[in-house]
């Protein structure tokens, strides 16, 4: 063999950083090592990966090509390495989620996943849809859970599960006793929703077709518990998923609204890097979010 799996991952981590201290101190090598260790792999192969601009180095077309498949090698030998010193064949996994799904789902399916598999590691980041997507894209992430429907040449996206989006307001608001809300009242309503990026926001825009710019948008907030506190203050009107809200319903701290002639329904999607190397912990993980 040619090259060396440490190599490989030094090539790797100078990809995400563009930076070779970066990527040393990621890597806990000096960065005379690090150096050595890409400057080795491009004479062997007599190519060059990265464009040289000043510190920063860049990925040219040729490392582009390179690094799917060599984050697909890495996987495979880091669950090669977790198999042979656990014995369970499920290693360490990245999983990013955005806010409904990371704090309401995710959490009990990592509760599920780590009990089956004891000795895996999960690290959870909860960010909305598109920088899920994006990290997923740099290989920085091994899946990713999104609210939101995505067009990239890059990534795989799956349905997972169905999901609804639930108008609400505080119990003192004046469409609190309303039991159905026409467009006229979505006019006259002002709104406290997600950021822009967001899976949520995406849906909420679909489902206001023909009247979203006219809406009142008065707060736009990147927490959905800062979404429900806002709403609950009176500021507005939230929109939110419905596996956020049912505990508020149940303490009556918000009310249900409906405007039953708009579509509320969406679903919930796996993300995935186009041809990287599933692990047996992605598959395992994905084996139960479906039971979800």
């Amino acid at each position: 063999m040619y090259y060396t799996l440490r190599q490989i991952q030094v090539f790797l981590a100078v990809a995400q950083h563009e930076n070779v201290t970066h990527a040393a101190r990621e890597l806990a090598m000096s960065q005379s090592a690090v150096s050595t260790a890409l400057k080795e792999l491009e004479q062997r192969f007599d190519i060059l990966l990265f464009d040289r601009i000043g510190k920063r180095l860049q990925l040219n077309e040729q490392g582009i090509l390179l690094r799917t498949k060599a984050a697909g090698l890495i996987a495979q030998a880091e669950e090669l390495q977790q198999s042979l010193l656990k014995h369970s064949g499920v290693g360490d996994l990245k999983v990013g989620a955005t806010p409904a799904i990371g704090n309401y789902l995710a959490v009990s399916i990592m509760a599920k996943f780590l009990s089956e598999y004891p000795d895996a590691r999960v690290e959870l980041s909860v960010e909305n849809s598109a920088a899920i997507a994006k990290r997923v894209k740099n290989l920085e992430l091994d899946i990713g859970l999104i609210e939101g429907e995505l067009q990239e040449p890059d990534l795989e996206i799956r349905s997972w599960r169905g999901d609804e989006l639930v108008l609400f307001c505080s119990p003192t608001h004046p469409l609190a006793q309303k039991p159905d809300l026409d467009d006229l009242d979505l006019l006259q309503a002002e709104w406290v929703i997600r950021e822009q990026g967001s899976g949520t926001r995406q849906a909420f825009d679909r489902a206001m077709s023909g009247i979203l710019s006219d809406l009142e948008l008065k707060l736009e907030l990147q927490h959905t518990e800062g979404i429900k506190r806002a709403v609950e203050a009176g500021l507005g009107v939230g929109c939110l998923s419905r596996i956020t809200l049912d505990d508020a319903f149940q303490r009556g701290s918000l009310i249900q609204l409906k405007a039953a002639h708009r579509n509320w329904s969406r679903k919930f999607y796996f993300v995935l890097r186009k041809q990287k190397f599933l692990s047996r912990s992605v598959t395992s993980w994905i084996a139960r979010c479906m039971e979800y």
